[in-house]
């Protein structure tokens, strides 16, 4: 792959990005949608707790945009908005990205991409993302205050993350990008359960990178997928801050300690949790 197609295929990416913001900020709601985004507004200026089951990252991350309405209460709601907007503008440039490298996996031989292929990878990239820009239902939740805006930015970037591993997994460093996914769901999880859909997908483009394919192999692979969604929706998520509960519970009024010793000490103990990367390699990762 030529180094102009690279450095052709960012700039587009980045010049799609500022298309999308351009039009999203423009058209972005003055103030709260009829639903749930009066809700997630409130929450997040507040730093209260919204319904069930949470999105503590976005409430975040929105009380930060709210400060972009530098004390006047009636731009607070616009404010928010805002982070949709930018946040579905990351959304389609990744998807861009996403597009040309899917493209070019294809059309390339020996990871080499021809030149005659170059601006058709560009074009079909470019047909893409612009098309997905103008959307009905994107665009509606690109310009109001609600998780979905911010939890496909998660499911575009995370994808877009394996592809690049994909690409660069024969290097000692590859494995960063698993790591990367790994943060990235993680944080997807403070804003919308949805992202954790994408994992069956890297899986499976994992299996097919590094094994031949085979139907019991699929099958092992989505087996896998299953069994890794089932313990980050029923064991991970609830788990965790029930451990922070019945251990704080535990310490103030069996120990008699001052609030929040129990919670200090959960957090204490996840955080020096022996890992060790020493004998973490790639054979023994993609041994399945």
């Amino acid at each position: 792959m030529s180094f102009s197609f690279q450095k052709i295929d960012k700039i587009l990416g980045w010049e799609i990005f500022f298309i999308a913001a351009a039009v999203y900020i423009s058209t972005v709601e003055p103030t709260a949608s009829y639903w749930d985004c009066g809700e997630y507004i409130s929450t997040a200026y507040k730093l209260q707790i919204g319904h069930p089951p949470g999105a503590p990252l976005y409430q975040l991350l929105g009380r930060l945009f709210s400060l972009l309405s530098f004390g006047d209460i009636s731009k607070v709601a616009s404010s928010i908005n805002l982070m949709s907007a930018i946040a579905s503008a990351f959304t389609v440039m990744f998807l861009y990205w996403n597009i040309t490298l899917l493209v070019s996996h294809f059309l390339s031989k020996n990871d080499e991409v021809r030149a005659e292929n170059e601006y058709l990878i560009l074009g079909i990239g470019l047909s893409g993302a612009l098309a997905y820009l103008f959307t009905d239902s994107f665009w509606f939740s690109a310009v109001e205050a609600e998780v979905y805006a911010l939890s496909s930015f998660f499911t575009a970037i995370m994808f877009w993350a394996i592809l690049r591993w994909e690409r660069g997994s024969s290097d000692s460093h590859g494995i960063r990008w698993l790591i990367l996914i790994a943060y990235l769901i993680g944080l997807s999880i403070g804003v919308h359960q949805l992202n954790l859909l994408t994992i069956p997908a890297i899986i499976l483009l994992i299996y097919f990178h590094v094994r031949r394919p085979t139907v019991a192999g699929v099958i092992g692979a989505l087996a896998i997928s299953m069994v890794l969604l089932t313990f980050i929706l029923y064991g991970l998520i609830p788990e965790i801050p029930g451990l922070f509960a019945r251990t704080e519970l535990f310490m103030v009024n069996r120990l008699g300690l001052p609030f929040g010793s129990g919670s200090f000490f959960s957090a204490s103990l996840i955080v020096t949790m022996p890992v060790s990367y020493t004998h973490l390699t790639l054979p023994t990762i993609y041994s399945f």
